[in-house]
């Protein structure tokens, strides 16, 4: 047993090694609960405020237990920070001797075999590609692991990338020429042989279900399984439960066909011809939506005409290229993996249709240039369950945002975790001193028109106030849009010089880049910015929250589930959507306070929290900043 108390203490290793390292009692308790739940083999979900150090709560314990340890977080960029800043922080501190590894999804490495057909066929979608795939194919030559962000000179939305990556589709696996120096399996290597290896959720996940990525390979000899971010798995956890098939993957496997028909079949002249009935077949079943970001339940989609035409045609496509390939596989593996990927496709489209699985719901979303037709789990606590008690490990969940007002009931259910330990500790920061919540007073009801311009004239005094410095987090993007509309207007009206940025203008690093650099800019955003945002010091002072996050109403899994709870006699409303809703704005109010000296405002100009009887039990789930209804009072406070 290590002495966690000499670890934490003021003259310890951390404080040593560790230049802006000082005592907290939360994370000392944290990192005993921690040490306690990897020692016993217990379910451990754990709350843990803004500011207690969770990342050093979970990681010393972890290094020191000696066993295998799969840390998962919510996104690649905190597994690039916890990889590459945090763990080799504390490993030094401590002077262990563990090893480290860090496993991505496959889309994140180069493969050798489609960039080698990339260069050889030399057809590019840009002038930008043609000279992007030279950059790639010198970094495979020099990288030892093949990871793409380590190449910055091909930006992360490169429309290269699909052609120079595989897929769980078209990876060739042992039959590949280029196995022996794939860059994925080199990963696998390293994290099997390693003793604490760095995931993220959707990889988990991904793996668990498909036994794809390395992951199932890694968890039979893990005594420890860490989700931070964890609040982010029910959502994460429902993709991969779920039975998704996308028209993109049909073009795909078109392409790869057409590529395949190129270099080893030109003699099959059925191949091109079967290959352009089927991506004109997909097309013309996306022309049967009108507008994209349209998500339906299944039975709306039915009820549009022409779908059940455009979805037997494509599938009878498929059939007829499937065929083919069929008939060409013997000649080349890659030929044989199209047919396979075709046929397991065309068994997918026709399970979705037929729809035998009560427990999934059935809904299409509709993309610019695809269609995606899901079949979401109703619950997933039921298959992760099954992976939960698989065999004796330790589990932890933490997060700054898992409880309403201490109460875990929700994420418990959700997750099927009924019988793991609880803890819940406060942030060490003093939310009364540093920061006030706001509520504007004579707001309409967030259904009513004109809603959002009421909303653009409350917070133009409040940005003024805090002299720019601003988060406006919406919860649509249309509100955004309008929004940053209404504000600029007023902007320009009034002679009001702050610079003004909306989400979408860049990417999410480069707009928070110029933020901080700015020092007085406002930034509109909407799902992007409530969470994994960290802007300390004063050019943060402010985050306005335009209305409640509530799920839309008309989302198709949210409205099966409630009528599923409603029926089993439960509040679906007390029970589901509130929950869901001050976990949300928890992770936004998240973005103001980052530090001991930081201090600011809070504004949720939605007044259901003040006037509906749910809504004390939604502050009561905030930090315990001052409240005030008053603007001088905001006045006052930005003007100390």
């Amino acid at each position: 047993m290590h002495n966690l108390d000499l670890i934490f203490a003021m003259d310890g290793p951390l404080a040593e090694t560790i230049s802006s390292y000082r005592i907290r009692s939360q994370q000392i308790e944290m990192a005993k609960a921690i040490e306690d739940a990897i020692n016993h083999n217990k379910k451990l979900v754990a709350e843990a405020g803004t500011g207690t150090g969770k990342t050093f709560a979970y990681l010393i314990p972890a290094l020191l237990s000696g066993g295998k340890v799969i840390i998962s977080t919510g996104t690649k960029t905190l597994q690039d920070q916890l990889y590459n800043r945090d763990l080799p922080a504390v490993r030094d501190a401590l002077k262990v001797p563990a090893t480290t590894a860090m496993l991505k999804g496959r889309a994140n490495y180069v493969c050798h075999f489609h960039l080698d057909r990339a260069v050889n066929e030399g057809q590019f979608m840009s002038r930008d590609d043609a000279r992007y795939v030279h950059k790639i194919k010198a970094f495979a030559e020099h990288t030892s692991t093949g990871d793409k962000s380590e190449l910055s000179e091909v930006p992360e939305n490169a429309t290269i990338w699909p052609s120079v990556t595989s897929t769980r589709d078209n990876c060739m696996g042992q039959e590949c020429s280029f196995y022996k120096e794939c860059f994925v399996m080199e990963a696998r290597k390293r994290a099997l042989a390693a003793d604490v290896v760095v995931v993220n959720h959707h990889l988990f996940f991904a793996d668990v279900v498909l036994r794809d990525e390395g992951v199932s390979e890694l968890l039979p000899s893990a005594n420890t399984v860490i989700f931070d971010e964890a609040h982010q798995l029910p959502e994460v956890a429902g993709i991969f439960f779920g039975e998704d098939v996308s028209t993109s993957q049909l073009m795909e496997l078109s392409r790869d066909s057409h590529a395949e028909f190129l270099t080893t079949a030109k003699d099959c002249l059925e191949l091109p011809d079967k290959i352009a009935a089927l991506e004109k077949s997909v097309r013309d079943f996306r022309l049967v939506f009108s507008n994209e970001g349209n998500r339906m339940p299944v039975q709306k989609a039915l009820q549009i005409n022409g779908f059940d035409l455009a979805f037997d045609t494509m599938l009878n496509n498929l059939n007829l290229l499937n065929q083919v390939l069929e008939s060409q596989a013997p000649r080349d593996p890659a030929l044989e993996n199209c047919w396979k990927r075709g046929t397991a496709l065309e068994a997918q489209l026709l399970q979705w249709k037929r729809a035998e699985n009560a427990n999934l719901v059935r809904w299409v979303e509709v993309f610019t240039q695809s269609v995606q037709l899901h079949a979401t789990p109703l619950s997933i606590a039921e298959g992760f369950g099954k992976q939960l008690n698989a065999q004796p490990r330790a589990w932890i969940f933490t997060s700054a945002t898992l409880a309403v007002k201490s109460d875990f009931s929700h994420y418990l259910n959700q997750m099927g975790l009924e019988e793991a330990e609880t803890h819940f500790w406060n942030s060490p920061f003093d939310y009364t001193q540093q920061g006030l919540l706001y509520v504007p007073q004579d707001l309409p009801e967030p259904n009513s028109p004109g809603y959002t311009s009421s909303v653009a004239s409350v917070i133009l005094p409040v940005i003024k106030a805090s002299k720019g410095r601003t988060f406006v987090l919406c919860t649509s993007l249309r509100a955004m849009r309008e929004l940053h509309a209404l504000l600029k207007d007023a902007f320009e009206s009034e002679g009001i010089e702050f610079p003004l940025m909306m989400q979408g203008e860049r990417s999410r690093s480069e707009l928070l880049e110029r933020f901080r650099m700015l020092g007085n800019a406002v930034l509109v955003g909407s799902q992007s910015f409530w969470e994994g945002v960290d802007v300390r010091g004063e050019a943060l002072s402010c985050v306005i929250i335009d209305k409640l996050p509530f799920s839309p109403p008309d989302d198709p899994v949210l409205a099966a589930r409630i009528d599923k709870m409603n029926q089993e006699g439960k509040n679906a409303f007390m029970e589901y959507q509130l929950p869901y809703s001050v976990i949300t704005l928890k992770q936004g109010a998240g973005r103001l306070i980052r530090d001991e000296a930081d201090r600011g405002v809070l504004m949720i100009c939605d007044p259901r929290i003040i006037t509906k009887h749910y809504g004390k039990r939604i502050w009561q789930s905030l930090p315990p900043f001052r409240r005030t209804r008053e603007l001088a009072e905001v006045q006052d406070f930005f003007s100390e």
